[in-house]
């Protein structure tokens, strides 16, 4: 699941979630998150991020498996 990140319209206060690709965006602050009097009053937009969280999971995935050996011929 990916992790996105929010920012609240009312107090500026930026947040992350780990949501469902298919889940909805959050339209208002989570009361965990919020900071203000009133608790999930502040309306949030999804923000564009510029990195991702890619993971390599097993194996394979080292920097010896790409590197170029000796020739046998030798």
């Amino acid at each position: 699941m990916p992790i996105y990140e929010y920012q609240c319209r009312k107090c500026g206060k930026n947040f992350e979630v780990l949501q469902s690709i298919s889940s909805d965006a959050l339209t208002t602050c989570p009361i965990d998150q919020c900071e203000q009097d009133e608790k999930a009053k502040g309306e949030v937009f999804r923000k564009i991020s510029g990195g991702s969280g890619l993971v390599f999971n097993g194996s394979g995935f080292y920097l010896t498996d790409y590197v170029k050996k000796g020739d046998s011929a030798e």
